[in-house]
């Protein structure tokens, strides 16, 4: 006979079901479990929920429904490695040592997350894309793509130190290993917390074949920044992420002529990774577009806008089958009865550009990229409901999941919980400003090092090492940035508050850089 005796514990959140049966105990926690998705590069512009002029995704829809829509969701450091540090670590990029992807290896020794949790009791795990350089630490089950990783019969590092090739898209495959290991992998008598990090919707964005002829014949609007002259705007002009100018005809729109551009090899080594019957699939589905743009030979601002449709197609493919991999794990977790019991996030790293001021990519402080989504699917027990207001930061996830699973949340985290806007409740003393940097310079796309301040209405930016801008904005009244109100009559008394909530931000998480510019005479 079974006596079941439930006991209460962190704070009446979680539970321990003891189960006594035939003269043994056996107990099972049941404290919230964590599925954590993270996709790359996928834009708040590009999901339903937040604007439905483009794409429909229902299932990313789905989790905002059953939960809660944050609305003003920003990254510390808008860049794929970089971004992923401050979730793990809870820390801005210059706390965790990891800055930039271009000369960084994340130093796995140092307090994570995910250790934290292992502390507490919880089992981790991470599947797909990791970007960090070393190995994952911290989890008790990991299987990550090589760098960037492959969207075509992809190749993943193994806890073994073996490189192994899977067959098929890897946006299925990710989630086939979330699903596995949370069906065969994990002690089922422990709560867990899985990562499931997939490459989509990454450059070159490469579609799952059966969705090759999906929006062809769909006509996108164009941003009414898409030829931003970038006046007043030095860092922005000197950028090289330009639709126009810097996506590759070859490597970005797919469209292989034979001609030899920069990434062509590239792109090649890509789509030759497919079987031979499904690389004929994927030709034959891009062959009549190929003739018809060398029928047509665009030039100027035809080729730009040309350019555009094609990435907005191509970018879309990819975001549906990512809208179907979460709906898939959506369903299982019903299916097996965890949906209630489960803390279900979806995030992307950042913010993308999709034709605002006639780029691609990231990177910048500006809106487009610093904004990233995020939507929770909150389990029983946790109110909230709709969208969410306050400024929230990628840096936040760590002391909420910690507070989640009853971990003490360590004073050197410098994020705050998201715990007391998940239960509804409205703090007073919540941020009213959010800090950010980015280091990556000289570096691919070329824009320029700069950290600043935003708050509800404004938002301060300083551009340094080897130029000294600055830049001001009223994203009330401008809220595309196109005019930079620094230095501009009138403008000085928010100039020199922002400047003093900069300076106390930097001295809050500890950031060096204006005393270094300013032993520099910048």
């Amino acid at each position: 006979m079974t006596k079941i005796e439930i006991l209460k514990v962190l704070s009446g959140t979680a539970a321990v079901l003891a189960v006594t049966s035939c003269g043994a105990d056996k107990k099972v926690d049941t404290r919230y479990n964590i599925v954590y998705i993270m996709t790359d590069d996928h834009t708040a512009q590009m999901m339903s929920c937040y604007d439905d002029s483009n794409v429909q995704t229902p299932n990313l829809d789905r989790i905002a429904a059953d939960g809660v829509k944050f609305v003003n969701s920003f990254v510390a450091n808008s860049l794929s490695g970089p971004s992923r540090a401050c979730m793990l670590t809870g820390k801005h990029s210059h706390a965790n040592g990891f800055t930039d992807n271009s000369t960084c290896i994340f130093d796995g020794s140092q307090q994570t997350m995910p250790k934290l949790l292992q502390k507490a009791g919880y089992q981790t795990a991470i599947v797909g894309k990791w970007h960090l350089i070393s190995l994952p630490t911290g989890f008790d089950y990991w299987e990550i793509l090589p760098n960037q990783g492959d969207y075509y019969n992809p190749d993943f590092i193994t806890m073994d130190n073996d490189t192994v090739r899977v067959e098929g898209y890897v946006t299925n495959i990710i989630t086939d290993m979330g699903i596995d290991w949370i069906e065969n992998k994990r002690d089922k008598n422990k709560p867990f917390c899985l990562f499931i990090h997939h490459k989509a919707c990454h450059r070159a964005w490469l579609p799952e074949l059966k969705y090759l002829n999906e929006y062809e014949d769909r006509t996108f609007d164009m941003p009414e920044t898409f030829y931003d002259d970038y006046q007043g705007r030095q860092a922005a002009a000197a950028q090289e992420m330009s639709i126009w100018k810097d996506m590759d005809i070859v490597y970005d729109t797919k469209m292989d002529t034979g001609i030899d551009t920069p990434l062509a090899s590239t792109y090649r080594y890509m789509v030759n990774r497919l079987s031979p019957e499904d690389r004929k699939t994927y030709h034959d589905a891009y062959a009549p577009i190929i003739e018809e743009f060398k029928e047509k030979n665009p030039q100027g601002k035809e080729l730009a806008e040309w350019k555009f449709q094609r990435y907005m197609r191509d970018y879309a493919k990819v975001v549906k089958s990512l809208d179907d991999n979460v709906g898939r794990v959506l369903d299982y977790l019903e299916e097996k009865g965890l949906l209630d019991n489960t803390l279900v996030v979806y995030t992307s790293d950042q913010g993308f550009y999709m034709g605002e001021h006639g780029w691609f990519d990231k990177r910048f402080m500006y809106e487009e990229s610093m904004r990233t989504p995020l939507v929770m699917r909150l389990p029983k027990g946790l109110k909230a409901r709709g969208d969410i207001p306050q400024m929230v930061q990628n840096i936040d996830y760590a002391p909420t999941f910690l507070e989640l699973a009853g971990a003490p949340v360590p004073d050197d985290i410098q994020g705050v919980s998201l715990l007391p806007l998940l239960k509804g409740e409205n703090p007073a003393d919540w941020r009213q400003s959010l800090y950010y940097h980015f280091y990556e310079y000289p570096a691919e796309h070329m824009v320029k090092r700069h950290y600043g301040v935003r708050t509800d209405r404004w938002k301060l930016m300083h551009f340094y090492n080897d130029i000294d801008c600055w830049e001001l904005y009223d994203l009330q009244a401008d809220p595309h940035e196109l005019n930079n109100l620094y230095g501009k009559e009138g403008y000085e008394e928010i100039t020199a508050e922002l400047k003093q909530e900069l300076k106390r931000l930097q001295d809050q998480y500890h950031d060096p850089i204006e005393s270094k510019l300013a032993r520099q005479g910048r």
